[in-house]
């Protein structure tokens, strides 16, 4: 695999690449399925792992075991979609929720409510680009701080302070009304 992987990097050599993918593709998709459970999934990781590896080539060179990287690359990948998944369910259970909560609400209750939401979503819309990233990743998709800087290339400070600059814009407009 490491000769492969040295004339992907130094000679941009598409055929290795396929053989790379030919001889180990299988066992990828076979360790992803093991997280993932669903075929299609799995092999959609494991492309995206190969994909990366394609595109960040010339990197290669920092990395001692090619193998144990692929591996751990697909593992993180696989992990990442189930807390996706997770998170999704934990927001649909809350929505659930909150729709439930509001149907016991009195008419100018849910009036309320309704305004508030909307004017979230127009404070949340009208963030910088980075804070409005930053802050749903962290407060929609549930990541940790640290997974966003790590997801980004962003350093931990620069995601606390952008998290920090889009908490303070919505607190204003919030309590401003």
């Amino acid at each position: 695999m490491q000769q492969l992987i040295t004339r992907i990097r130094e000679d941009a050599d598409e055929f290795a690449f396929n053989e790379l993918y030919r001889n180990h593709a299988h066992n990828f998709f076979r360790f992803a399925q093991s997280f993932v459970r669903e075929r299609e999934i799995a092999e959609e990781i494991v492309n995206d792992v190969l994909v990366r590896l394609w595109v960040e080539r010339s990197k290669t060179d920092q990395i001692r075991n090619i193998q144990v990287y692929l591996y751990t690359s697909i593992k993180n990948a696989c992990l990442n979609h189930i807390r996706s998944i997770s998170s999704k369910r934990n927001n649909e259970m809350k929505v659930t929720e909150a729709y439930y909560f509001h149907l016991s609400v009195d008419p100018s209750q849910i009036l309320i409510s309704k305004e508030l939401s909307l004017t979230m979503l127009t404070a949340v819309n009208d963030l910088p680009p980075r804070c409005k990233l930053i802050f749903k990743m962290v407060k929609e998709d549930g990541f940790s701080c640290k997974e966003v800087a790590c997801i980004l290339g962003l350093s931990d400070k620069t995601v606390f302070a952008q998290l920090s600059i889009a908490l303070k814009k919505l607190h204003t407009i919030l309590y401003a009304k």
